[in-house]
């Protein structure tokens, strides 16, 4: 198991089993739990991390309703987007779109390097291709690339994820944003979004997450629509590829970046190929 996979496990069996919060420091992951859980937290832990997990040490108290800020600063994907928490200003360029997005308890604010290259493959697409799109964003976390979409001309999105509480940081940050009219949020299973197609398709999740939808999301990717896959690793990248030509995604972009773990993530953009384009390209 590598060891991005890991510490998403890690980080579900610490929810699941009373854990307050974490915190990613690159090199380990901290995990912080009240008096009464901690032993149940350690064991769930020691479950899927083994001899890896240290002794619990007390702590003093945090106030959690202030120290989720800590870290979080204003990213700058390009001199059209940029995403900045609620609490801090940011003066960009002029035409520059900055949206506010703050986590909850929801993945994505622009600063993981998953997230930034979707962002970054987004903002690279052609004006045509992005002002008047229809936008399915699946497993959306707070929202932040259905939201950049629309920041960039978007008419309308479609923000999904299982987790309800991923919903609430959308609707929240939606909010925020002024964008409430023209994002849907929808949770539930991604077939429950029936047959409509959209032009571009956005998901930022961890390849064993991805590869059971690329049927779904193929199908609901309009021909020569636009798909943009992020949250993979590097070493994923033949299997990925693979899996996506089976289901008539072709990759025309990708873009790569090292965090300060030594992870190195990939972030593929696609374009759906027509019925039969390629048994005419190979005719």
């Amino acid at each position: 198991m590598d060891s991005a996979e890991l510490s998403d496990r890690v980080a579900a069996e610490a929810h699941f089993a009373g854990a307050a919060g974490l915190e990613d420091r690159g090199s380990c992951l901290l995990i912080y739990a009240p008096a009464n859980r901690s032993d149940a937290v350690l064991r769930a832990l020691r479950h899927c991390a083994g001899s890896a997990v240290g002794d619990p040490t007390p702590v003093e108290d945090v106030d959690w309703s202030r120290a989720w800020r800590e870290g979080l600063t204003v990213v700058e994907i390009s001199p059209r987007l940029a995403i900045r928490p609620s609490f801090l200003e940011h003066q960009g360029p002029a035409g520059q779109a900055t949206l506010v997005v703050d986590p909850g308890q929801a993945f994505g604010t622009g600063g993981h390097a998953s997230t930034r290259l979707a962002l970054g493959l987004l903002d690279g697409l052609a004006p045509e291709e992005v002002v008047a799109s229809e936008v399915l964003d699946v497993g959306s976390g707070t929202g932040v690339l259905a939201l950049a979409a629309l920041a960039l001309g978007a008419r309308r999105a479609v923000a999904h994820d299982v987790d309800p509480l991923a919903g609430e940081a959308i609707r929240a940050n939606a909010a925020a944003n002024g964008l409430s009219e023209r994002v849907l949020v929808f949770t539930g299973p991604v077939d429950a979004i029936g047959s409509r197609r959209f032009d571009v398709v956005l998901a930022n999740m961890l390849c064993t997450e991805l590869l059971p939808l690329l049927g779904p999301i193929a199908s609901r990717t309009r021909p020569q629509g636009v798909s943009i896959f992020s949250g993979l690793l590097e070493g994923e990248r033949d299997a990925m590829e693979a899996a996506l030509a089976r289901v008539g995604l072709c990759v025309e972009a990708t873009r790569t970046e090292t965090d300060t773990a030594g992870d190195c993530w990939l972030a593929l953009l696609t374009r759906r190929q027509p019925p039969g384009a390629s048994r005419r390209a190979g005719a």
